[in-house]
């Protein structure tokens, strides 16, 4: 396991429990135009923590189909346009500077990775393959609780196995939002889980089981921040994934007491 500093938020972007827009399955919103890549307090602990896990076990983080490179080279040029607008961004021909002062050298032959040096989010790409859309290309280097090894080129049925309330008419709904998201218009959603480890990369297989933390070991909130865009040239979908991690005391009392069981 790798050894993790303790990266923590003191804030959410949105209460999803106590909002009822998202409190309800599948609890999408609309996105507002380029919303879909922030920048906040931990960008550089995280982007820290990103790139060693890049540098140490690529293999584990990042995959591409040879079906999904097209769409990752058009996620890198479209985040690539993002950024510019993006306050302490800056870009000079194939080098980027980020907020945290950091710089990355825009590497075409590896879209993902790339990308993976340049925002907080994790980013996934899924192409429609028969009814189902697929997990073809992503860069994962915050994982909770699952791995790329297992859920890369399968359908989303087949990836949401272990979840319980992800049932068939889940899935058929799912697969009509995906098919009607525009280009011009993409949608978000959070979710969250609570944890007795703040660890960032938290990668488990699926036949094993998860910890279910008692009462008193429940230390930790983390919350995910979940876009959906599509692509216009090679119209995939990009799933993008901002992960947040809280200490349960960092809560408001009322956000506290209210969190489910």
């Amino acid at each position: 396991m790798i050894d993790q500093p303790v990266i923590l938020h003191d804030a959410l972007p949105a209460i999803p429990w106590m909002d009822p827009r998202l409190n309800r399955l599948p609890g999408i919103l609309p996105l507002e135009a380029g919303d879909w890549l922030r920048v906040d307090q931990m960008f550089g602990a995280q982007m820290a923590l990103r790139a060693r896990l890049i540098e140490e076990i690529p293999e584990q983080v990042q995959q591409t189909l040879s079906l999904a490179q097209d769409s990752a080279e058009e996620l890198l040029d479209l985040t690539l346009t993002r950024l510019t607008t993006m306050a302490d961004y800056h870009r000079a021909g194939d080098l980027v500077t980020r907020p945290d002062g950091g710089t990355v050298s825009i590497d075409r032959d590896q879209p993902m990775l790339t990308l993976g040096r340049l925002v907080q989010e994790d980013l996934c790409i899924l192409q429609p393959q028969g009814d189902e859309y697929c997990l073809t290309a992503a860069i994962l280097c915050f994982p909770a609780s699952w791995t790329l090894a297992q859920k890369m080129g399968r359908p989303m049925m087949a990836i949401h196995a272990p979840v319980a309330h992800y049932t068939a008419e889940i899935g058929a709904r799912v697969h009509r939002m995906f098919s009607a998201i525009r280009p011009e218009q993409g949608l978000w959603r959070m979710n969250y889980m609570t944890y007795a480890s703040p660890d960032l990369y938290h990668p488990r297989k699926e036949d094993d089981p998860r910890p279910r933390p008692s009462r008193d070991q429940r230390h930790y909130l983390r919350a995910e921040r979940q876009c959906l865009i599509r692509l216009p040239k090679t119209r995939a979908m990009v799933f993008s994934i901002h992960s947040y991690i809280m200490h349960l005391d960092d809560l408001s009392p009322e956000a506290r007491a209210s969190l489910p069981d």
